[in-house]
């Protein structure tokens, strides 16, 4: 690790921890050189994963584009933002997990789906509406007929 002060490549580490969002490691160093100290973070790599659009349109993953959308399905209902900033995380963590470089926004609504029902009946519902495309009330009857049995 090179010296942000003098620009020299040996260092120690002085100091390990967590850092408070879990997703990295904070290290103090002390440079060998001038003994000047620094911080460094260190994180896994993930490789990108790309988002299959419906119309074959490829764009890279935005965690916050799934949370945007729970936002609005929870429109003046009570949650949690911090219930939703997990369930957005696991769905990120779940995908890099299969390995997959690439995925389709059916299977991350789906996943999205999955996760609401539990949470919130009418968000789940408002999230369907626009994931499924709902074109009249039918639709929804027959989502809501769904959500009933499966309940």
């Amino acid at each position: 690790m090179r010296c942000p002060f003098c620009g020299d490549q040996e260092s120690k580490v002085v100091d390990s921890r967590r850092s408070e969002d879990g997703n990295s490691i904070r290290r103090r160093r002390e440079c060998i050189a001038c003994q000047r100290r620094f911080t460094t973070y260190e994180v896994v790599e993930s490789l990108p994963i790309i988002v299959v659009k419906r119309d074959g349109t490829r764009q890279n993953f935005d965690r916050n584009k799934i949370l945007n959308s729970m936002v609005r399905a929870f429109d003046k209902r009570q949650v949690d933002v911090a219930d939703l900033d997990r369930i957005a995380l696991e769905i990120e963590q779940s995908i890099q997990n299969t390995l997959e470089r690439e995925v389709s926004t059916d299977k991350i609504g789906e996943m999205v789906m999955a996760r609401l029902k539990p949470l919130d009946e009418v968000a789940y519902i408002r999230f369907a509406s626009v994931y499924r495309r709902f074109q009249d009330v039918n639709s929804f009857i027959h989502e809501i007929n769904q959500f009933l049995e499966e309940k």
